[in-house]
C-alpha cells in the first residue's frame, strides 16, 4: 500500500510517519521543503488545482491529509490551509484514482464558530460529498514529547506559581499522539473506517488546572501555588497578544478554551480495539527527567535574557538621566578622563548598556553573550585597577559582577 502523509514534517505527521514506516508500508512523504527521495514537494498555503494534484496522485492508494496551523500569518491563512488546498487535493484524489482519503480534523469543527474550526469544517464537508472512500479523525488536543501545545503547558506546569485561566466548567480530554497515531492507521487499513467521522479523545475528562497538575506530577515536581486569571483579563491579554505575529494566544484560541474539548470515547474505542490511555499516562518514567528540563528551559532561559535586558537598559538610563552628572564625572577622573572626553565617555558607555539591553531581546545569540561578559570584565577591571576602594564597598557594586558572569556563561551555554 502506498500512502502520501501531507504534512508529514509536522507534528502528528512526523509520528505517523515513523509509525508506518516500522509496519512495512510504502510511504512518501508530503513537505515544503523536499530533502529524501520520497518526498512530494506541497505547500498548502498556495492552493493548486485538482488536475496539478492529480499528476502528483498517481499510484497512491492513500492521502492523509495532517496540515494545519493554529494561528494566521501573512504566508498562511486558515481558509487556504485548512479548507482551498484540502479541497483541491481531495479532488485531485478522485481524478487520480487515490483509494481513500483520511481528512485530520479537530474536536468541535462541526458546531465552532472561529475561523479555525470554520475552515476545518468545510473541508470536512467537502470530502463527505466526493465520490471517495473518506474517514474524518477529529482530535481534542494532542500531547507529544515534541508537540508545540504540549511544550506550552509542560512549561505552565512547571512554574512555582501555577497561572491557571478562569475557564469555568470547561472539560478537555487531550490524546497523547500515540493513540491518535492508532486511530490513523486504523482508519488507513480497516474497511469499517469508511464513512465515518470519529472523536479521537484521550480516557481523562478533567479541567484545564487538573490537567496542568497531571503534567507537573509526572515531570517530578511538587505540589505548586495556583493563581487564578480572571476571565476579563485573559480577554484583553489575548487581544493584544494576538497583535503580535505567531502568538499562540489570541481573541479566537482564547474562545476555543472557553468552550472545552471533549468527545464521546466509543469512536475510537471501536476503531481501535482498546481504550486510549489517560492523561496521567501521558509521560512514561523514563521520560519524565527529558519533559522535565526543557519545560524548566523554557521560562528560565527568557527569564533571564530579560532580567539581563533590564539590567543593561536600567544602568543606561540611570548613567545618563539619574545619577548627578558631576558625581559622574568624578567617578572617571582617575582614568585621566575631564572635561569634554569624560562626557563623551559616560555617554558613550550608557548607549553601550542600551545597545547590549536591546539585543538581549532582539538578538539573543551567542556572540551577544559573549560580548556583555567581556564588558562587565573589563569594567570589573578598570574598577578594581583605578578605583579600589568599591572592592571594599559593603554594597559589593563589584563582587555582583560575579552571578552576572554566571548568568552570561548559562545564556552563552543553552543558547543552541
Amino acid at each position: 500500500m502506498r500512502i502520501l502523509i501531507c504534512g508529514a514534517s509536522g507534528f502528528i505527521g512526523q509520528a505517523l510517519c515513523e509509525r508506518l514506516a516500522l509496519g512495512g508500508y510504502d510511504v512518501l512523504r508530503g513537505v515544503r521543503r523536499c530533502s529524501r527521495i520520497t518526498d512530494v514537494q506541497i505547500d498548502f498555503s498556495h492552493p493548486l488545482a485538482p488536475e496539478m494534484w492529480a499528476e502528483r496522485l498517481r499510484g497512491i492508494d492513500v492521502v492523509v491529509n495532517a496540515v494545519g496551523i493554529i494561528t494566521e500569518n501573512t504566508s498562511s491563512r486558515f481558509a487556504d490551509v485548512h479548507y482551498r488546498s484540502p479541497a483541491a487535493l481531495f479532488a485531485g484524489c478522485v481524478l487520480a484514482g487515490v483509494k481513500r482519503v483520511v481528512q485530520i480534523s479537530a474536536l468541535g469543527a462541526e458546531q465552532g464558530t472561529t475561523p479555525y474550526f470554520r475552515s476545518k469544517y468545510a473541508a470536512d464537508q467537502c470530502v463527505m460529498k466526493l465520490p471517495i472512500e473518506w474517514c474524518i479523525l477529529c482530535p481534542s488536543l494532542v500531547y507529544g514529547q515534541n508537540g508545540t501545545s504540549a511544550a506550552m503547558f509542560r512549561m505552565s506546569a512547571s512554574l512555582p506559581l501555577m497561572l491557571v485561566p478562569d475557564l469555568g466548567d470547561a472539560r478537555f480530554q487531550p490524546i497523547h499522539v500515540d493513540d491518535l497515531v492508532d486511530a490513523i492507521v486504523a482508519s488507513i487499513t480497516q474497511v469499517t473506517a469508511r464513512g465515518k467521522c470519529i472523536d479521537v479523545v484521550g480516557a481523562s475528562r478533567i479541567s484545564y488546572r487538573e490537567m496542568l497538575d497531571s503534567y507537573r506530577r509526572q515531570m517530578g515536581f511538587p505540589e505548586a501555588w495556583h493563581a487564578t486569571i480572571l476571565a476579563p483579563v485573559m480577554a484583553i491579554a489575548a487581544r493584544f497578544a494576538g497583535m503580535i505575529p505567531g502568538a499562540v494566544l489570541n481573541t479566537d484560541n482564547w474562545k476555543m478554551l472557553q468552550a472545552g474539548n471533549t468527545g464521546d470515547i466509543g469512536g475510537y474505542t471501536r476503531l481501535v480495539g482498546h481504550v486510549p490511555r489517560g492523561i496521567d499516562d501521558f509521560i512514561a518514567p523514563q521520560c519524565a527527567e527529558v519533559a522535565r528540563s526543557r519545560a524548566l528551559v523554557l521560562w528560565r532561559i527568557p527569564l533571564l535574557r530579560y532580567v539581563m535586558a533590564f539590567v543593561w537598559i536600567a544602568s543606561a538610563y540611570v548613567s545618563a538621566c539619574v545619577y548627578p552628572l558631576q558625581a559622574s564625572l568624578e567617578l572617571l577622573a582617575p582614568l585621566g578622563l575631564s572635561g569634554a572626553p569624560a562626557q563623551v565617555a559616560l555617554f558613550g558607555a550608557s548607549v553601550l548598556d542600551l545597545i547590549m539591553g536591546v539585543a538581549c531581546v532582539a538578538y539573543p545569540q551567542k556572540g551577544v553573550w559573549l560580548i556583555q561578559a567581556g564588558l562587565v570584565i573589563a569594567y570589573s577591571l578598570l574598577i578594581a585597577v583605578f578605583e579600589p576602594a568599591f572592592l571594599a564597598h559593603p554594597f559589593g557594586p563589584v563582587l555582583k559582577n560575579l552571578p552576572i558572569l554566571a548568568l552570561l556563561l548559562i545564556l552563552y551555554t543553552e543558547e543552541s
